[in-house]
């Protein structure tokens, strides 16, 4: 094999990469349900164990002032004092930022 067959494929398998993942963001430009909740928790562990958590892996639109961005709904539920302490979270579906978190 020639080196300069070796580099045509490596550039096309550079550039293939490069398409795929533009177009792959296009279609779907939302980070991924679990991937969000794992940072979550990971923010929340910081602050002690975590006893369970959820999130609904379907964007939902979220409203607050004129504002609407796509958001995705959770909880985590901890034991705080000896009593489980329940969270609800609305997370940015694009960034995976935490936008609302309610203690119930």
């Amino acid at each position: 094999m020639k080196l300069r067959d070796f580099l045509l494929g490596v550039v096309t398998g550079i550039a293939a990469t490069y398409i795929i993942k533009e177009v792959s963001e296009k279609v779907n430009p939302y980070k991924n349900a679990n991937n969000v909740l794992e940072d979550i928790k990971d923010a929340f562990k910081a602050q002690g164990p975590i006893d369970g958590s959820w999130i609904f892996m379907e964007p939902q639109t979220f409203h607050k002032e004129d504002i609407e961005i796509p958001i995705y709904k959770g909880g985590i539920s901890r034991v705080e004092e000896g009593e489980t302490v329940n969270f609800e979270f609305a997370a940015d579906a694009r960034t995976g930022s935490v936008v609302d978190l309610v203690r119930v």
